[in-house]
């Protein structure tokens, strides 16, 4: 990803509580040092951005202390609602007498779906007008990202649909324009340009999010049964919607670099001398150890074609720029050293 210069759209998701937030941070970080700038959004409604970098952020941009070309914000997607007179424009409702301007109008808010295809489609282009060479979604859990990444699809069937009855009822409408006079003729005739538009609008966004080149999604899962389990419908998800995806990010893994039999070796040379809670820790690390490296292996057969890194499970919480900026190394260099200072 790093060496990508080209993706403009790098989406982050998995399921919920597995760092997906921790490994937004750490990419947007590494991508900083190469990128003219960089912004990280997060379209989770619980949003972690904050916590993560130890500062306030909210839906305008703001510089990420300690970087110059770092930038976060957080934006609810699904609460930020569309005005379907901003869309079409009041004047087109308004010049419909007869009530036929609240039936248009009832007719475009009842697409299944379009209020938060619209907030996304909103979403999509304030980031483009913004003009960063690179963005990093850290999203809300699989659910809601799949259904966040349809959005552009249901969005141009809604249009398509829109923009079919207006051809159905042309001469119906036109003979309405000739009643209405000039007014209703140019509301009716701006109500159809606009939404021309914003199917233009939403192409584009759809285009990009299935241009390999331009957008990818890197999956966050952790060693256990039900986030590979989801990790995996993610993946079929992501690969039926033609969205790329190559990189799996595997977090909170047990001493990634020992081998389990290595660590039972040595407990077994060990453990008389060692008192009976001392084992019971040990005995239970070993069985997570096991369990881990039994799904790592997994993860690894089913993603073979896939960039997989293991992050290690650390003794403290990876809070504020200093401990996001080493922690991301591993990114880059899984087996390299790490020393992160506990936060105070």
């Amino acid at each position: 990803i790093i060496d990508q210069r080209s993706l403009s759209w790098i989406f982050v998701g998995g399921k919920g509580g597995v760092g997906k937030t921790t490994t937004s941070c750490c990419l947007s970080v590494q991508l900083a040092k190469t990128r003219r700038n960089v912004l990280i959004v997060s379209t989770d409604p619980a949003h972690n951005l904050s916590d993560a970098f130890g500062q306030k952020f909210d839906n305008t941009p703001k510089k990420v202390n300690g970087f110059d070309n770092l930038f976060c914000m957080e934006v609810d997607s699904s609460s930020t609602k569309w005005d379907v007179d901003a869309v079409a424009g009041p004047e087109a409702f308004n010049a419909l007498e007869g009530g036929l301007g609240g039936i248009m109008k009832e007719l475009m808010t009842s697409v299944p779906g379009i209020d938060e295809a619209m907030a996304f489609g909103e979403l999509m282009k304030m980031v483009q007008e913004m003009n960063y060479e690179t963005v990093v979604f850290d999203t809300a859990p699989t659910g809601h990202t799949l259904r966040l990444l349809s959005f552009p699809s249901t969005m141009e069937t809604a249009i398509d649909k829109l923009l079919v009855l207006k051809n159905r009822f042309s001469g119906l409408l036109n003979q309405m324009s000739a009643l209405m006079g000039p007014q209703g003729s140019q509301g009716i005739e701006s109500m159809i340009e606009k939404l021309e538009q914003l199917k233009i609008l939403i192409s584009k966004v759809h285009n990009q999010i299935k241009n390999p080149d331009l957008t990818t999604f890197v999956c966050v899962c952790i060693p256990e049964f039900l986030s590979i389990y989801e990790t995996e419908r993610l993946v079929q998800e992501l690969t039926k919607n033609d969205i790329d995806t190559h990189n799996v990010v595997v977090n909170q893994v047990l001493f990634p670099e020992k081998d389990v039999e290595d660590i039972i070796e040595w407990y077994n040379g060990a453990r008389s001398s060692l008192p009976h809670e001392a084992q019971e820790i040990i005995n239970k690390s070993i069985a997570r150890k096991k369990m881990q490296d039994r799904y790592i292996s997994q993860i690894f057969e089913l993603y073979e074609d896939f960039h997989v890194v293991l992050m290690p499970l650390l003794d403290n919480e990876i809070r504020g720029t200093p401990a996001l900026q080493s922690f991301s190394e591993l990114l880059l260099t899984p087996s390299g050293p790490l020393s992160i200072e506990a936060n105070k």
